[in-house]
């Protein structure tokens, strides 16, 4: 694995001023919350409040301010671009439809993407006061406590989560297979809507295994390394490498991974 090429004092920079921004996005969601906001449709479905995008100001003028040669990817459109390894990628309210609808169970998500490598990873959920912090080889926290992936060795035994695409009243492939079939083969199966967190989740333990198609890069960026680093896998559907830029992603905590593979590769077959 190539060395990375940011300097251990310049990654414990950027784990504290993602850490101090993620919090101070989740007090603004915090405050608004049960508030009436204003809602924007950016589809059938998905839509913005204006919380996203004060959220999203708010860690982009942070990052910028801190890391000026970095670049950010956002997922309104309020980031830019650059010339250099390090790459900011950013929601900055994962789960809008859950806050917009006064279910508490949304998070800032905030990565530190170094070379294309996920290298740094933080999730705050405000409303129940959970900071998630993963660093490439150095694990993932909750609250400040090392957490570890589930030792659930079966499918049947099994608590598993997902989430359906924004685009699920018209696409083809719209996951209601997978979730019929897990929901035969698991003990239990959720939908949360916030796949940050729900990555988080499969990382401490509370989840054995996650599977959604449609994601973008900010949906992830943060969560993929939590499991990781947690002592979890994170593949695509067929079980190859995953990527920030594929929209399939199954993660669990690698003892089951290949049975979901195999659910996920086979729909329809075995009960």
């Amino acid at each position: 694995m190539p060395a990375t090429p940011v300097e251990p004092s310049q990654l414990a920079a950027c784990r504290a001023v993602a850490i101090d921004l993620a919090r101070r996005a989740g007090a603004i969601q915090r405050e608004a919350y049960g508030r009436k906001v204003a809602v924007r449709m950016k589809g059938t479905i998905d839509l913005v409040t204006e919380v996203d995008q004060a959220c999203e100001e708010l860690v982009v003028k942070g990052l910028t301010e801190h890391f000026p040669e970095h670049g950010i990817l956002a997922e309104e459109g309020g980031g830019h671009a650059a010339d250099h390894p390090c790459e900011w990628i950013v929601d900055p309210l994962d789960g809008t439809t859950n806050f917009a609808h006064k279910f508490p169970f949304f998070c800032v998500s905030i990565g530190l993407v170094v070379a294309g490598t996920p290298t740094l990873g933080v999730v705050y959920a405000p409303m129940l006061d959970e900071l998630f912090v993963a660093r490439k080889g150095a694990g993932v926290t909750l609250n400040g406590t090392p957490v570890a992936v589930s030792e659930t060795d079966a499918l049947v035994r099994s608590m598993l989560v997902t989430g359906f695409a924004y685009n699920v009243h018209q696409a083809a492939d719209d996951n209601l297979d997978h979730f019929a079939d897990f929901t035969r083969r698991a003990r239990a199966t959720r939908r949360t809507g916030s796949a940050a967190l729900d990555l988080c989740y499969v990382a401490c333990g509370r989840f054995d295994g996650f599977w959604e198609m449609g994601l973008k890069p900010w949906d992830v960026a943060a969560g993929v390394l939590a499991v990781t680093e947690a002592g979890g896998r994170v593949s695509r559907f067929d079980g190859l490498p995953h990527t920030l830029d594929g929209a399939q992603v199954v993660a669990s905590n690698g003892r089951i991974h290949q049975a979901m593979v195999d659910t996920l590769m086979h729909p329809g077959k075995g009960g």
